[in-house]
């Protein structure tokens, strides 16, 4: 599909590559975690005000039809960076904090196929790809990492805020480590004389709703288990500002030369502990202010490019890693709270979900000059097409074997053509197959709900077929009404899975 795909681009295409290599742009991705279709003002929330990330979607371009490639994080992140779908390689579910990396050093990225055309490339934020080959030294060079797949410079968290190791990791080491206060995680077995959120309820500021009940760190249990470290330990209320100082200075080291910053935020996902700044700025608790934080971390990446003397030569992208989930595994108010704010918008679903809502994320394009003002797209793509499509923007071209699944969207992500793919698939547990407006999933034994999020995942025993151009929240099964367009669609999923479409 992919190489395909990349040659009917055609003369849109390959105009839009040769001004974007005469123009050499800065790419900056701000992928933000667990932001849901109906999460922002500027797609329709009102509980919450999103002022900077309105004013990005108002300079540029705002989609309605972009997808994560899964309705979760690891896999998400895997497929946007490789363009390789998740869902065909082994152990790209969720990932411990312990796990070793799951690409391969040297595999082409998006970061590595950019480099390869003169960018200094960054990325600050959160990973979840796991780091090391499966017995990480935390206290010493931790390698395979970022560096092994392109990326020149790194601050990450190694996986997630409520996992351990509670500490950033910046080129191979762990920032701000005491070597005489060594490391030690484990996710099997806690470490005598460390607290645990379990045996410890009254040391906890956050308490767990389900799960998340180990060893604690800033008043919050984690999973897992970890010692050691205490100078190196983040504080949660501290995380948006240490990582966006360090994006803003990746962004003035290398202001001089083109340079790709893919800043992954903390921001919203779990514990949800924004800086007492943003304590109580909208109605809707610790979920609402670190939408309202995130907003913030937005803003001063704009800042910092017009600062510079960079917003026109800059192409400036926000989206999400997969749909919103409420409750996710701590008591922070975050369903009694809600009102009548949607975090998926008119979408059916959430996190975990094969309905449109795990998977339909947001997704704005800012670049002055090249990008018409306050435009729209239903152009369907995937998170998938990015590594294609940077190679494309930067001048340069796919090695063989990159980016199976991936395809060139430049002239769409640009707002030159309203169309981009003809299909994709999403990923959460099964699969589901959209092909135009028409939307199939695949039949599961698994779970009809996620009890612990209160999410409808969307499992069934039978084929599930949907109209999205008339029917976005998918609430009405056509299955039986067009029998003929099941057996089609199922034909061409399982050609696509076996990579042959």
């Amino acid at each position: 599909m992919r190489r395909r795909d990349f040659l009917a681009a055609g003369l849109a295409g390959l105009a839009a590559a040769q001004a974007a290599k005469a123009r050499r742009p800065n790419i900056v991705l701000i992928y933000a975690d667990d932001v849901g279709y109906g999460d922002l003002s500027c797609y329709g929330a009102t509980a919450v005000r999103t002022p900077n990330l309105d004013r990005l979607a108002g300079a540029g371009l705002q989609f309605s039809n972009v997808h994560a490639s899964s309705a979760t994080c690891t896999p998400s992140r895997y497929s946007m960076l490789t363009g390789q779908y998740a869902w065909r390689k082994k152990g790209t579910n969720v990932l411990p904090g312990d796990a070793a990396m799951i690409i391969p050093p040297g595999t082409p990225t998006m970061a590595s196929l950019l480099k390869a055309e003169g960018y200094t490339t960054g990325v600050v934020g959160k990973w979840h790809l796991g780091l090391g080959n499966g017995n990480v030294d935390w206290n010493g060079e931790i390698t395979p990492g970022p560096r092994e797949i392109g990326f020149d410079y790194s601050f990450i968290i190694p996986a997630t805020g409520d996992r351990v190791p509670c500490v950033f990791v910046e080129n191979q080491r762990v920032a701000n480590l005491d070597p005489a206060d060594p490391i030690s995680v484990s996710y099997t077995t806690p470490f005598p004389g460390e607290p645990t959120g379990k045996d410890n309820p009254q040391l906890l500021k956050m308490h767990p709703s389900q799960g998340h009940n180990q060893t604690i760190v800033n008043g919050v249990s984690r999973i897992g288990y970890m010692k050691g470290g205490k100078s190196a330990l983040w504080v949660d209320e501290d995380i948006a500002d240490r990582l966006t100082a360090k994006a803003l200075s990746f962004i003035d080291l290398n202001k001089a030369k083109p340079f790709f910053l893919y800043f992954a935020t903390h921001d919203i996902h779990v514990p949800r502990i924004p800086h007492q700044r943003f304590v109580g700025k909208t109605t809707m608790g610790p979920r609402g202010d670190a939408i309202a934080e995130l907003d913030w971390c937005v803003g001063e990446v704009l800042k910092a490019l017009d600062k510079h003397h960079l917003t026109n030569d800059t192409l400036v992208l926000f989206s999400s890693d997969n749909g919103p989930v409420v409750d996710d595994g701590y008591k922070d108010q975050a369903s009694e709270k809600l009102g009548a704010h949607k975090p998926a918008g008119p979408l059916r679903g959430g996190k975990y979900s094969i309905f449109d809502a795990g998977t339909r994320v947001p997704l704005l394009a800012r670049w002055p000059g090249h990008i018409r003002k306050d435009s729209r797209s239903d152009a369907l793509i995937s998170q998938t097409d990015f590594p294609a499509t940077f190679a494309a923007l930067a001048g340069g071209t796919l090695p063989v074997g990159a980016s199976p699944d991936g395809v060139n969207v430049l002239p769409a992500l640009l707002g030159q053509s309203k169309t981009a793919r003809r299909q994709l698939v999403e990923h959460a547990g099964t699969l589901a197959l959209i092909e135009g407006d028409w939307k199939l999933v695949s039949p599961s034994n698994g779970a009809r709900r996620n009890e612990a999020t209160n999410t409808e995942l969307g499992n069934s025993k039978e084929p599930q077929l949907y109209n999205l151009a008339e029917d976005l929240g998918e609430a009405t099964d056509l299955a039986a009404k067009y029998p003929d367009r099941v057996r089609a669609m199922t034909a061409m999923l399982e050609k696509i899975r076996a990579g042959s479409n």
